[in-house]
């Protein structure tokens, strides 16, 4: 049983090992490889109604809220957990696939509504691995993306200082049948079994994606890199004092013997191959979802 993630600031990244056998404590560096009115009657002695075409209604015009500026001493989000403040994502079981991501150019501010509040800044990097993180929502002037190192939660950017890339892929993970998904363009490509957090550490629900990668500090890990997710523990105080701050995983283990099973601290673990095979595949901002059942 493990809880594996890549921690902020002063260490690069710390990564649990199974329950059972010695805790692992390992340093691993994130490594960069992702919206007919009707005609008014005739006045009475006035003459007839005017034939012909009638005139276009104009259509309302959206109003775009300014984007307040921000403070130059906000919070940068970071791989410890992100600021409070932020509104929860709307639709966090949707398994539609999010075809874009925003990658900031530079220092970017994120806000609590379109119009709203900045909360935080979101860097073109995280621990030195170029940030993408996946588009949920867009309206005129504002763009709603998944907040890195939160769970469930969204940030709205406004226009300018971050560029629009494609994705492809998603993952889908179901809790009850302990099942992953894997689709590109919105086509199944691959399926395999998974190994799942324990109870009081379950896996997080709800959308996340793919923050970067990290190699693998201990042989329990197979000797295949891990891909860091966006998401932390639903409860922090759950795993061990010396590993909070940890982010999800998504990673192999030495053997197959726990799939199927709810073992982990909250990771995703499945075979080597197929973790080797995501790994050659997917792109930081491909999104993640956790449902219990799809």
């Amino acid at each position: 049983m493990h809880y594996d993630h890549v921690t902020g600031r002063r260490i690069p990244g710390w990564l649990f090992a199974a329950l059972g056998v010695p805790l692992l404590l390992a340093t691993a560096l994130l490594v960069g490889h992702a919206l007919t009115g009707t005609p008014a009657p005739t006045p009475v002695g006035a003459g007839p109604a005017p034939t012909g075409p009638a005139s276009p209604r104009p259509s309302p015009v959206e109003s775009v809220p300014p984007a307040a500026p921000a403070p130059a001493d906000l919070p940068v989000v970071t791989y410890d957990p992100a600021p409070r403040g932020f509104p929860a994502d709307p639709t966090p079981a949707d398994t539609r696939q999010l075809r874009e991501g925003a990658r900031p150019d530079r220092k970017i501010p994120a806000y609590d509504a379109p119009g709203g509040r900045p909360r935080a800044f979101l860097a073109p990097t995280i621990n030195d691995v170029p940030l993408t993180v996946p588009i949920v929502e867009r309206r005129t002037g504002w763009t709603a993306v998944l907040l890195p190192s939160a769970n469930r939660t969204v940030a709205w950017l406004p226009e300018g200082g971050w560029t629009t890339v494609a994705l492809r892929d998603q993952i889908v993970v179901e809790r009850r049948t302990h099942r992953l998904t894997w689709l590109r363009d919105g086509r199944a490509v691959h399926t395999w079994p998974v190994s799942l957090g324990m109870p009081g550490q379950l896996t997080p629900l709800g959308r996340t994606f793919i923050l970067g990668r990290t190699p693998p500090p201990q042989d329990v890990y197979g000797g295949v890199d891990i891909f860091a997710l966006g998401a932390i523990p639903d409860d922090p105080d759950a795993v061990p004092t010396g590993l909070r701050g940890a982010h999800i995983g998504l990673h192999t283990w030495y053997n197959d013997d726990t799939l199927g099973k709810n073992v982990t601290n909250g990771c995703i673990r499945l075979t080597r191959a197929a973790q080797r095979q995501l790994l050659a595949e997917l792109s930081p901002g491909t999104a993640l979802v956790v449902v219990d059942r799809r």
